[in-house]
């Protein structure tokens, strides 16, 4: 059985996904201070969820992963909320 999908000519076309992971604020005169080897604190833990974007629309929500076997070590996000394309979040 065919994928429906498959029939749409902009199935093909891909599309750039922005994960955020967290914000920071830090003052200017903080900023300016930044060197190497500096830690810029985020707005969230390790383990809270990572928002994924398609331009400024917020598409789901997602765990990190590290990849396992020839792909080891690369960062990977499991979805976990899923956006209504309609409704959103």
């Amino acid at each position: 059985m065919a994928d429906p999908t498959d029939a749409n000519p902009f199935a093909q076309v891909p599309i750039e996904i922005t994960v955020s992971v967290g914000k920071a604020r830090p003052l200017v005169r903080d900023l300016l201070r930044l060197g190497q080897d500096a830690v810029l604190p985020l707005d969230r833990r390790v383990e809270d969820p990572v928002e994924l974007y398609i331009g400024d629309r917020l598409i789901a929500r997602g765990e990190l992963q590290e990849l396992e076997g020839e792909q080891a070590g690369q960062l990977a996000v499991r979805l976990i909320e899923v956006a209504n394309l309609r409704g959103g979040l």
